[in-house]
Order: C-alpha cells, then structure tokens, then sequence
C-alpha cells in the first residue's frame, strides 16, 4: 500500500509542475532597445509564465557606450534597460517579482535606492543586493530580475 501511495503522490506532484516541466528554456527575448549581450548569453529567457532577465549594466542601447555618470544615473540606464527588454516579452516593471543588484560601493546604497523606488512604487519585487569588486566594462551597478505573467 505504501507504494501505490507514494506512486500517487508522485503522480499528483507531476501533474502540479506540469506546466513548468514542459516550458521551453529556448525561448529567447532579445530587443534593440536594450544593449546587446556581451557574452555567449541572452538579454532573457521565457519559461512558461516566468521570464528571467540577465543582468543589465548602465549601457545606453543607442550608443553602445557605458553610461559613466553618478550612481543615479547609472541606476536609472540599467532600470530602463531592464524595462525594454521587458517590454519585448509584453511585460512591465509590475511583472517583476524579483531583483538582484551588484554595486561596487554600499555607500552608493540610499542613493541608488532612491532612484530604483520610482521605478517599483506600488509592489516593489523581493530584492537581494549585494557589494561585488568589480562589474563588466568597470559599471557601478548591475540589475538583473525575473518577472511573472
């Protein structure tokens, strides 16, 4: 009996993740409006109803260069490129459950804080934020998301 129970529950579960077994992890959302990867990986992924956003440095999309301002704007170029390339999977900000962010410097902390708090106001997404040594191309901050249909 135990193993028709746990052949059951086996079964139960399967069917559960059915949805998440079967989404194709070759889904790739590329945009122009964001810049293009700079290594063998893609701007994101969509699995099912999730989308997984790789992490985005301050590159304006238009020029291809690093944007080298303050903290602040360094914040907002990473944010807005994170926003297009959710835009290309028809997904906004509120789509973001959440974030992750490297900064080369915690002291920059309240003020990249307060930049990212205009770009999630009403359900800002969990977020993890951690002090790194050193980003691609030498940016200040690096933000990468998963977001939910």
């Amino acid at each position: 009996m135990k193993t028709n129970i746990r052949f059951g529950c086996a079964i139960v579960l399967a069917l559960a993740c059915y949805p998440v077994l079967h989404a194709s992890a070759a889904d790739v959302i590329a945009t122009k409006d964001a810049p293009a990867a700079i290594g063998p990986y893609s701007q994101a992924i969509r699995a099912g109803n999730m989308v997984f956003l790789a992490g985005q440095i301050p590159i304006d999309p238009k020029t291809g260069q690093l944007n080298q301002g303050s903290i602040e704007d360094q914040t907002r170029q990473a944010l807005d490129n994170l926003k297009a390339v959710l835009a290309a999977s028809n997904m906004s900000m509120e789509n973001v459950v959440s974030t992750t962010v490297y900064v080369k410097d915690l002291n920059d902390f309240t003020r990249l804080n307060t930049v990212y708090g205009t770009y999630f106001k009403d359900k800002p997404p969990a977020r993890a934020t951690v002090q790194v040594q050193r980003l691609p191309k030498d940016a200040a901050v690096e933000i990468s998301a998963i977001a939910v249909h």
